[in-house]
């Protein structure tokens, strides 16, 4: 059988063990802020329940920021999987019940690994800075390009710029306009504020329940927090004009390529 010159070469063995043993750092790490929460990490304590000096865990991680820092993106990483995993079980639904399920995925992660959560929302660890466009950047927009995709993924550019979005002051829009894209297109302005208000109003929900503010709800609150995904999804499509609209809203043709809405004709 022939050999692909081009075929990378398989990690080394020394490569397997630094792999291994950052894995190995990474899970203590976790361990210790499910314990004692995120403002606790020690890499002195992270070190000693592996059996290894801090100088030794120094070659994989060379301050407290660097493992910080891949402990952020790794819990973005779960995060997103966990989204990405609610969306594919419902490849079958409309486009907002898409969306929907993806923030029941958010909400499922946070609540399961609530401390986890915290080292990503929660109060800001002291004297840490997160790099510049750095490896937390690019998971967190990762999972938002999950959620734009699947909130936009049925509209044209020309119909997101048209968004019904009052009172946007033209420096916000311009503002706006300036952020990187994250998913599968560029936004136009209006998108992008309706989309930030919308991962506003899911994540602010998600908090309130991860802290226990919601707890006087008792068992209802995945109700009433589908109760709100639905309600929002829906008003952010009805923003969006139909395909074909002309600038006051009329239909201009015959076709219309708006998501309909799960509760439609009911």
């Amino acid at each position: 059988m022939p050999v692909d010159e081009h075929a990378p070469a398989p990690p080394s063995l020394r490569q397997r063990r630094r792999t291994a043993a950052t894995h190995e750092i990474l899970g203590a790490a976790e361990r210790q802020i499910a314990e004692d929460g995120p403002a606790a990490l020690s890499l002195r304590a992270v070190a000693r329940s592996l059996g290894m000096t801090v100088q030794a865990l120094y070659h994989y991680f060379p301050s407290r920021d660097d493992l910080v820092t891949a402990l952020i993106a790794k819990a973005y990483e779960d995060l997103t999987e966990a989204v990405r995993i609610a969306v594919e079980a419902a490849s079958d639904g409309s486009p907002a019940e898409r969306v929907v399920t993806g923030t029941e995925g958010y909400r499922s992660w946070a609540l399961a690994n609530p401390e986890r959560f915290q080292l990503l929302y929660g109060t800001p660890l002291r004297h840490y800075a997160a790099p510049a466009d750095g490896p937390t950047t690019r998971a967190m927009r990762e999972m938002a390009a999950i959620f734009e995709r699947e909130m936009f993924g049925g509209f044209t550019p020309e119909q997101l710029a048209a968004a019904h979005t009052p009172g946007l002051s033209p420096e916000f829009r311009a503002r706006l306009d300036q952020l990187p894209p994250t998913g599968h297109q560029e936004l136009p302005s209006p998108a992008t504020a309706l989309f930030v208000s919308a991962w506003g109003h899911m994540h602010g929900l998600v908090v309130l329940e991860v802290f226990g503010h919601t707890a006087f709800i008792g068992d209802h609150q995945a109700e009433i927090f589908r109760m709100a995904m639905r309600n929002l999804v829906e008003d952010i499509h009805r923003r969006i004009p139909a395909a074909g609209a002309g600038p006051g809203g009329e239909d201009d043709g015959p076709a219309l390529t708006r998501p309909v809405p799960p509760s439609a004709g009911r």
